[in-house]
């Protein structure tokens, strides 16, 4: 990777919170830091600890000393959650609640303030800019990795895989249809977005030099990412990897968005082959 790209990347990073005032101790003029005053907006009225830690993806300690710090300020109450006595939830008090609509009232202020300074054109560029940086970052953060033929997070991916398309489908999907790990004689592929399934996809060998790709499938909130590609593109390397050097792949006819998937990547539409009744269109490509 080009040193100036990595560079720049960071002076942005350096622009960016500086400019927002990301790194004062009193955000927002408020008597604490970013991290506390996030914390306050997000357990809203009252949120399971478990889920602000995964949702904020912090530490278990440093999570827990951030709540302790609120609660010593009066602002949350940690109390035993009531079906789950090992769980815990965060609320906020009557004093949290108001610090959180003057936190609230701040922010909108402070974005009205920025945006004012824009023309509307120049608004809406700042607003697609921020759209597509969000949407990048997302996909960088998401992991591909092989992992084992019966892992159940694939098999739970797989399963949403079947349930969409028998939906899709007028003729429904038979989840029979779905490679068994007992079949499998190539690879899945999990895509996890903060340690949660995101998509998966297999490719399995047909012959010497010859595998398909099936099961291709990203979850809906990761749609328009770009994982689709990504995953597609993984599935040939790994392919490759293992001597592979045709792939074939078969979709139904109602699939517009694989389609048109398949064809941007570089596969190119060839007589059916294969017996299943949803490879209604049938493309291959050379490695």
């Amino acid at each position: 990777m080009e040193s100036d790209l990595v560079e720049q990347v960071r002076d942005f990073n350096r622009f960016y919170t500086e400019r927002l005032g990301l790194l004062t101790d009193h955000y927002l003029d408020l008597d604490r830091p970013l991290g506390p005053a996030r914390l306050l907006w997000e357990i809203g009225d009252r949120t399971p600890v478990r889920e602000l830690r995964d949702r904020l993806g912090l530490d278990s300690g440093y999570l827990s000393r951030l709540l302790r710090t609120l609660e010593d300020q009066g602002l949350v109450r940690v109390v035993p959650h009531p079906a789950d006595g090992r769980a815990r939830i965060a609320e906020l008090t009557d004093a949290g609640r108001a610090e959180r609509g003057l936190l609230d009232r701040r922010s909108r202020a402070g974005v009205v303030a920025l945006l004012g300074r824009l023309g509307p054109a120049e608004q809406d560029e700042l607003v697609t800019a921020q759209q597509q940086v969000r949407r990048l970052l997302r996909l960088a953060t998401v992991t591909i990795t092989p992992v084992a033929a019966d892992d159940p997070r694939a098999w739970q991916c797989l399963r949403r895989y079947a349930t969409e398309l028998a939906e899709r489908f007028p003729e429904g999907y038979d989840d029979a249809t779905l490679t068994r790990p007992e079949e499998l004689d190539g690879a899945l592929l999990l895509a996890c977005e903060r340690d949660r399934p995101a998509g998966c996809g297999v490719w399995v060998r047909l012959s010497p030099g010859i595998a398909e790709i099936r099961h291709l499938w990203t979850d809906t909130a990761a749609r328009g990412l770009g994982l689709g590609r990504r995953l597609l593109d993984q599935l040939e390397t790994d392919a490759a990897a293992h001597g592979v050097r045709t792939l074939r792949l078969g979709t139904h006819s109602s699939l517009a968005e694989a389609i048109a998937l398949y064809r941007s990547s570089g596969y190119r539409e060839i007589d059916v082959y294969s017996a299943s009744p949803y490879n209604q269109l049938c493309f291959e490509k050379r490695l």
